[in-house]
């Protein structure tokens, strides 16, 4: 969440589970931090550009990802919901593995329209 009034930013997560790494079962609510405006690869976005939830990203990322997950049946999968300038719109990244760092496998799919965009291994 960012408020430009305010020179503030607040990041949420949300769980179904409570696990390592700082995750909570449920909505979390972050840090604040500061905020001058967009800085860096991340952008805040209008909540009405989320037109795809998780569920509908993770039907579509998993159409595309039958080979991978057959071999990989036990890897935890995750998501996050981001405005880069890597893409134009709004994407989630349906993440095969503990992090978006230590992954070897996610999928992005555009959370306006619920279109695939792409893979990344």
């Amino acid at each position: 969440m960012v408020s430009p009034s305010l020179g503030k930013s607040k990041t949420y997560t949300y769980s179904a589970v409570e696990a390592e790494g700082n995750l909570h079962e449920g909505v979390f609510g972050g840090l604040e931090d500061s905020y001058s405006g967009s800085l860096g690869p991340q952008f805040p976005f209008p909540i009405a550009a989320i037109k795809v939830d998780s569920d509908e990203a993770y039907q579509t990322a998993a159409a595309k990802s039958t080979d991978y997950m057959q071999k990989h049946p036990d890897v935890p999968i995750s998501f996050v919901l981001e405005q880069t300038n890597r893409f134009p719109d709004l994407t989630w990244r349906v993440i095969w593995g503990e992090s978006a760092s230590a992954s070897e496998y996610s999928v992005f799919v555009d959370a306006s329209t619920g279109k695939f965009i792409e893979k990344v291994h």
